[in-house]
């Protein structure tokens, strides 16, 4: 496999990546900024957060008629005109939206980043006339979700379980049928392909394509104290893996990990790998 090259860097903390209208978008942290950028490395800034705003946990996806969502102290929409209104008034940190229109949230209490104890985290829905409701808890540490094309499963990063968790959606967009997909990772943000496999970072400095079950496929290893964030199957074909990035060290804590990339020098990157088997499903 060849190694991955560097397509965007100079970013905070590039994360939720999604492949949409023929450019990579993600959540630029730390600078809350959404930007797009193509295949050539050629970025724009297409929607930015207030700057009294917390700088962290957001994500994007789109409803149907083309709107962007953003996350964070509330699930944001933003208007043709370009500015950002209260959709919902959740506070959420990724997202995931089925082909009905029905959003899917998640989150936790964050306060172990400043070294309390984590508490559980949940998913939540929203549905397309806007009511709220919680369809599933006890999550340890909610990150990255998809949905998978038939719309019929989501699959979301139990992060401080080192885990990948699947659930059936029921017709209502409840959530039934937990199950484990895959044991042993350091989950963050996923994707999925064509064959049913998810990439995955394994917590250390290296992702993998992992089938359901917990059998490796595929492992790419990233250089020593650069962490993959999240991970996107996009390109003209889908068959470019966008990897997110920035400088981690394990043997520091995550307060001064993310002191370091608040106040230090743009460490994140966007890097691309060509693979075989395309992907699928939402985002």
């Amino acid at each position: 496999m060849p190694e991955p090259r560097v397509l965007l860097d100079g970013l905070g903390i590039p994360e939720s990546p999604r492949w949409h209208e023929g450019r990579l978008w993600f959540c630029n942290w730390i600078d809350r900024q959404v930007v797009a950028v193509d295949m050539d490395g050629k970025a724009e800034v297409m929607a930015t957060r207030d700057p009294d705003s917390h700088p962290m946990g957001y994500s994007i996806d789109w409803l149907p008629d083309g709107r962007l969502l953003v996350t964070g102290d509330q699930l944001r929409r933003q208007e043709p005109d370009g500015t950002l209104v209260l959709h919902a008034d959740q506070h959420a940190n990724e997202i995931v939206v089925d082909a009905c229109g029905n959003i899917y949230l998640n989150g936790a209490d964050f306060a172990f980043a400043a070294g309390a104890p984590p508490e559980p985290g949940y998913i939540k829905l929203v549905t397309p006339d806007g009511r709220l409701r919680q369809v599933a808890d006890e999550i340890e540490f909610p990150n990255g979700m998809i949905i998978t094309p038939d719309n019929r499963t989501l699959i979301i990063c139990e992060s401080f379980a080192g885990k990948l968790t699947a659930f059936d959606i029921n017709a209502d967009g409840d959530l039934s049928n937990r199950r484990t997909f895959a044991e042993n990772l350091g989950p963050d943000g996923i994707c999925l392909d064509a064959e049913g496999a998810v990439w995955v970072s394994t917590g250390g400095h290296s992702i993998v394509r992992v089938a359901e079950g917990g059998e490796i496929l595929q492992r790419v290893e990233l250089p020593e104290n650069r962490a993959p964030f999240a991970l996107m199957l996009g390109g003209p074909d889908r068959r470019t893996l966008f990897i997110c990035t920035a400088e981690w060290r394990l043997s520091d804590p995550v307060p001064e990990n993310l002191t370091r990339l608040t106040t230090g020098p743009r460490t994140g990157e966007i890097l691309t790998l060509p693979v075989q088997i395309p992907g699928v499903g939402r985002p």
